[in-house]
């Protein structure tokens, strides 16, 4: 099976070159059957080399396709490894996204780009796979680069309106900022270790770099810039809302199964490189910390229901970050796994909301659709009480428990830390239950026009079920001595040891936790459908109002941004139109035209005027013979 590795990736771009070259010509089934099968093929195998790799559970499996190219002695490969954190991130990549491709087909079914959809969508995929199973860290940045490209052309899939354009541009133009850092780091490290290869770095680094090194706090620091522009931390959030304008199963695949994880993929694969560069480390957990807060109280204001999934999805991934920047590095990823599968459920569940209320996303203009919509009530509860962490049943618990407790009782955990984890717990508590009640309960306000069919229903119970099982394979320490999530990542990536003092009252702090998101519940409750008038007695004070727009708009990021750079520059730009350099071309063009026309003149179809100057041009030469 080892010998299939290529195949992972090579099958999505397959079916984006065919698509690319032959959509238009090919029936909307077959595009279907390329785009869904090429993806769905991946997953099976996938999970074929998955169950050989648990069972006999090597150090990690390797192919080399062919030499990418050999310059100065740098001889990149096209070469894949796969280890067990590679592995989960390709599992979720191809399962979640064949699901995503199969609902897809249904929720595209009537858009005239049927075929350059899907031609994107399997661009998107395979370039994401790239990026995971990378041997080398060019070809890491070979794939980066293209989940941006496809991250531009889905956001403005439906280009013809302008808002959807603009969008497009500011999430291709953000990234850019975090993926520059991210390529001078690359040159860095290729200057320490003559080599992008990610394993032969990580195993020279400690003895290249002492523990706190310029080079190592510089060179972490840089890689970092690129993985907040990719999963939409502070200050690089501002385009993850916006990109909302795309279709809703490209909001799925960006915010479960692509994009915004390559930056935790990044951090934990080059973990080394942040174990030697503490201020690096709790630079990501500060940046988890602070983003997953701001994320959670901008979710409370906003209406349209995919950008409150937008905003927390960029608190979530907050919460990865935390986890990686106190060295929880297994529980961070089992919290990606998990949070793939229930906000890949909530954006579909969104989806079929959307479809079936004539497209219209403002939460306030929905209600009472679990009578009309039970498959979608039930599906979207699920995910809902796996995001919120309800206690026990959920998998969310489970992995967002996990980092809970090493923020607090990990070796370099901080009350602060912890303390901001737990807020945003109740935060995130109270905003998901505020789309269920607002969406599903009260009057109906919209006519169900599309009840959704079984294309659409199927991959909202398969993720449903996910996201209630997914956390049990990752139990806490008093519920079970094997915990299986950790023992698989164990050889990839460093464990971490609780506090002896702490850990035998890990139980309250779990009790606690689960208190905190119940809580978050009840004023979910109390507030969006028990005693609705406590909600219109803020909206009567001025300072919530106030405070309620402040949120609403991000924080004011947007603002600051268009305020610091984006005016500054347009206005330098407006006054530079006619610099020196462009004066400097502009003469020499004028000047071209000069000798043209005057040459021109001499071409007037008199002979006697050619004669006249073949003369004159002799008797110059001539004169210039005999002077010399």
């Amino acid at each position: 099976m080892e010998n299939l590795l290529w195949l992972i990736p090579a099958l999505p771009f397959l079916g984006a070159l065919l698509l690319i070259l032959f959509g238009n010509r090919l029936s909307r089934t077959l595009v279907g059957v390329l785009g869904v099968g090429s993806v769905g093929i991946a997953a099976l195998i996938t999970i074929l080399l998955g169950i050989e790799f648990l069972s006999e559970r090597p150090a990690f499996y390797h192919q080399e396709v062919w030499q990418w190219f050999l310059v100065a002695g740098f001889n990149p490969s096209i070469a894949f490894h796969l280890d067990a954190l590679s592995m989960v991130f390709v599992f979720v990549i191809t399962f979640v996204g064949f699901l995503i491709h199969i609902y897809s087909t249904a929720y595209m079914a009537e858009d005239a780009d049927f075929s350059r959809f899907f031609a994107c969508m399997n661009l998107f995929v395979g370039s994401m796979l790239m990026l995971v199973m990378a041997d080398n860290l060019l070809l890491l940045y070979l794939g980066w680069e293209g989940v941006g490209l496809c991250s531009y052309l889905l956001i403005g899939f439906w280009y013809k309106e302008p808002a959807n354009g603009y969008a497009a541009r500011k999430a291709f133009i953000i990234t850019r900022v975090g993926d520059t850092a991210m390529a001078i780091g690359l040159f860095m490290l290729f200057q320490a270790f003559g080599t992008l290869h990610i394993q032969t770095i990580l195993t020279e680094a400690p003895d290249t770099w002492a523990v706190g090194s310029q080079m190592a706090v510089i060179v972490a620091l840089l890689l970092l810039g690129g993985a907040v522009g990719k999963s939409g931390q502070l200050p690089l959030q501002t385009w993850l809302p916006d990109a909302m304008a795309g279709p809703t199963p490209v909001s799925a695949l960006i915010h479960a199964a692509t994009m915004v994880t390559a930056g935790v993929y990044l951090i934990a694969r080059m973990y080394v490189i942040f174990d030697l560069a503490p201020v690096a480390q709790l630079a990501v957990a500060v940046i988890g910390a602070v983003t997953l807060l701001i994320a959670g109280f901008s979710a409370l204001t906003q209406y349209d229901l995919k950008r409150v999934l937008a905003y927390s999805t960029i608190s979530q991934i907050g919460y990865m970050f935390l986890a990686l920047g106190v060295g929880a590095w297994s529980a961070g990823i089992f919290h990606f796994m998990i949070h793939a599968f229930f906000k890949a459920l909530l954006f579909l569940c969104a989806g079929a909301i959307i479809l079936a209320l004539h497209h219209e996303q403002d939460m306030r203009k929905m209600g009472g659709l679990r009578h009309s919509m039970p498959v979608v009530y039930w599906t979207f509860l699920i995910g809902a009480a796996s995001l919120a962490a309800l206690p026990i049943i959920t998998a969310g618990f489970y992995s967002k428990d996990q980092i809970l407790w090493y923020t607090l009782a990990g070796p370099v955990g901080s009350i602060w830390l912890y303390m901001a984890g737990l807020i945003g717990a109740f935060i995130t508590s109270i905003y998901t239950f505020r789309m269920v009640f607002m969406t599903f309960y009260g009057e109906s306000k919209t006519h169900v026009a599309h009840p959704p069919g079984k294309v659409i229903t199927i991959p909202l119970i398969i993720l449903a079920v996910l996201s209630l099982v997914g956390g049990f394979i990752e139990l806490p320490h008093n519920f079970a001595h094997v915990v299986l999530f950790s023992d698989l990542m164990a050889p990839v990536l460093p464990g971490i040891m609780a506090n002896e003092l702490m850990a035998a009252n890990e139980w309250v702090f779990q009790v606690l936790a689960a208190v905190v998101s119940l809580a978050g519940v009840y004023v979910a409750y109390l507030f969006y459908l028990k005693r609705p008038s406590l909600l219109q007695s803020l909206d009567r004070s001025d300072t919530a109002m106030a405070l309620h727009r402040f949120w609403h708009s991000g924080w004011g990021f947007d603002a600051l941004y268009d305020a610091l750079l984006v005016r500054p520059y347009v206005f330098l730009s407006n006054l530079n139109k006619r610099d020196i350099i462009d004066s400097f071309y502009t003469g020499l063009a004028r000047m071209a035209e000069g000798f043209h026309e005057m040459f021109s003149a001499t071409q007037n179809g008199v002979l006697r005027h050619y004669v006249l100057g073949v003369v004159v041009g002799a008797i110059m030469i001539l004169t210039i013979s005999l002077l010399l």
